[in-house]
């Protein structure tokens, strides 16, 4: 995964036809130095600077992947537009003050200090691929902890900021595209269904069960009591049904004229149009990412869709032009942008 590992929305991976892509992050606090909400500025560069000198030390190559950003130094857009790529938190977008990114330069690994805890250690993955992102992520973590020290209880595990992280501290992830799904209506009951088994769904473009796009984020919700291989093989375990269930689904509408219909239309506009407001993007590029997974559209990669919605967001958009752009200037950017993108 290391040697040919490549940003999530650049690339088709395992499943991908179902699977967006796979998130590990690990929540970690040094042990003799006060949560993120307790420490000053100087406090939070000095974890900084220890992270930076164990990363140097247990690696010269690792220590050249990445590059370290001054969060600071971003202007709003510029880190906006990296939590619309996945790349960070929206929440770390935010309170830049005294923030630091050690950001891996495929764009696969990121380290955010100061988020809500000292250290949050990201893996990102194209498709559904937890075991080789879990790997890297624990890797990573091994080789900082013996070199910084983070705070572990023999009772509690991992000691983080907010008490819902508390053990394990990993959030494992995966998005996935269930267009079949939330058109028969089963999305509401597997939510029943999946928080039972210690999971939650949620729509990776909002809140509501009737997410955007049909774009749907499966996390663990157990962090107590719980290995971290347990969490995974159990959301490894779930999504398996999920991606299956989809699949079967999508036979019955393959067949379909008025299915079929809607995703040629979504095409030619996407091809198309002069104007694309966000939320009809999403929608759009929905319907053009079943239609490659049903084999309308050969001729289109199947990272395509991942490519577009990475370079459309708001903030991506006058990060591009630098420069505050208005509503109706986005949209007729975010229309180009995907006429090209198309058509290359």
């Amino acid at each position: 995964m290391e040697k040919n590992s490549k940003v999530w929305y650049q690339a088709n991976g395992p499943e991908g036809d179902v699977a967006v892509s796979t998130r590990i992050r690990l929540a970690r606090n040094l042990k003799d130095i006060p949560f993120p909400n307790r420490l000053s500025k100087a406090g939070l560069l000095e974890v900084a600077r220890r992270v930076d000198e164990a990363l140097a030390s247990a690696s010269a190559g690792l220590y050249q992947e990445f590059n370290r950003i001054d969060m600071e130094s971003l202007n709003d857009y510029q880190a906006m537009a990296m939590a619309e790529k996945r790349l960070i938190s929206p929440e770390f977008a935010i309170n830049r003050e005294g923030r630091t990114l050690f950001l891996k330069k495929d764009g696969s690994v990121s380290i955010m200090i100061g988020e809500e805890d000292h250290l949050r250690i990201q893996v990102m993955t194209p498709g559904f691929d937890p075991s080789p992102a879990y790997d890297l992520a624990d890797k990573i973590d091994t080789l900082l902890d013996e070199r910084l020290g983070f705070a572990f209880d023999e009772r509690l595990g991992y000691l983080t900021e907010c008490p819902t992280n508390l053990g394990t501290g990993l959030r494992a992830s995966v998005m996935l595209h269930l267009p079949a799904l939330r058109s028969n209506g089963m999305i509401n009951r597997l939510s029943e269904t999946i928080s039972k088994l210690g999971l939650t769904i949620r729509g990776a473009y909002g809140e509501s069960s009737e997410a955007a796009g049909a774009f749907y984020q499966i996390s663990n919700q157990i962090t107590l009591g719980i290995s971290e291989k347990g969490a995974i093989n159990n959301l490894i375990s779930i999504v398996k049904q999920l991606i299956s269930q989809e699949r079967q689904t999508r036979k019955s509408m393959a067949g379909n004229e008025k299915n079929l219909d809607q995703i040629w239309r979504s095409r030619g506009i996407l091809s198309t149009a002069r104007l694309l407001e966000s939320k009809e993007l999403i929608e759009l590029v929905s319907n053009l990412r079943l239609g490659i997974a049903l084999g309308l559209f050969d001729d289109l990669d199947p990272s395509l869709p991942n490519l577009i919605l990475s370079e459309t967001g708001a903030a991506t958009l006058m990060d591009r032009q630098k420069s505050v752009l208005q509503p109706n200037q986005r949209d007729k950017l975010r229309a180009e942008i995907t006429r090209k993108i198309l058509a290359s």
